[in-house]
């Protein structure tokens, strides 16, 4: 089988969390994009390793409203002003831990501003995991943001985790997948129909994987 969109494969949170940081369960984490496939992934994946808190931040309101089942200890909307999404993110992701970030451009720019100029002091580390970039190639991180804070912004993706140990991730994460572990919304397509299927919206809220 093969999945589209490979960059954002499901194993994308799955390999963060077990090869790009020290994660500890009951750690807390903020999914940033978290209502796309893989970061609603993302949200199962960083309970089941334990995370104690899983802050779910998405712009797609309805989505967001069904990550409480999923794992999903609170939820903040990105659609609405920035200066309530700061104030919710402040509020309500200050002591977390990690970031898993699948959106970048201007959002992570504004959350982590929010996260590390909070009025209450700072002083834990916060990582800051780059995975997707549905919101924009770059961000104008502002260097105050990098002096606020013991931050340290790391990528996830093919270069930064080798092959092996990506290979090395997928028996683990695809027997906890066929033990029910995780629910993974998936549309099964015959390989003849990938031109019709990676050219509409026909499953806007499904992974397709095509089938042979």
């Amino acid at each position: 089988m093969i999945a589209l969109a490979p960059a954002m494969n499901p194993a994308s949170s799955w390999v963060a969390l077990r090869r790009r940081l020290d994660f500890r369960a009951g750690q807390r984490v903020l999914v940033l994009g978290a209502t796309g496939n893989a970061g609603r992934l993302a949200v199962q994946v960083a309970r089941h390793l334990g995370a104690s808190v899983v802050v779910a931040a998405g712009r797609d309101r309805r989505r967001l409203a069904t990550l409480g089942a999923v794992g999903a200890t609170a939820t903040v909307a990105l659609d609405a002003d920035p200066d309530t999404v700061a104030g919710q993110l402040a509020e309500g992701a200050r002591d977390v831990d990690v970031v898993l970030d699948y959106l970048w451009g201007e959002p992570a720019v504004r959350a982590m501003v929010a996260l590390v100029t909070a009025p209450e002091a700072r002083e834990k580390p916060l990582t800051w995991v780059q995975i997707g970039s549905g919101a924009g190639r770059s961000a104008a991180i502002p260097s105050a943001a990098l002096r606020a804070a013991r931050l340290e912004i790391v990528g996830s993706g093919q270069g930064s985790v080798s092959t092996a140990e990506i290979l090395a991730e997928l028996p683990t994460l695809a027997h906890e997948i066929s033990a029910g572990r995780f629910t993974v919304d998936a549309r099964p397509v015959p390989l003849a129909d990938v031109e019709q299927a990676w050219r509409t919206d026909a499953y806007p809220n499904q992974r397709v994987v095509l089938l042979p």
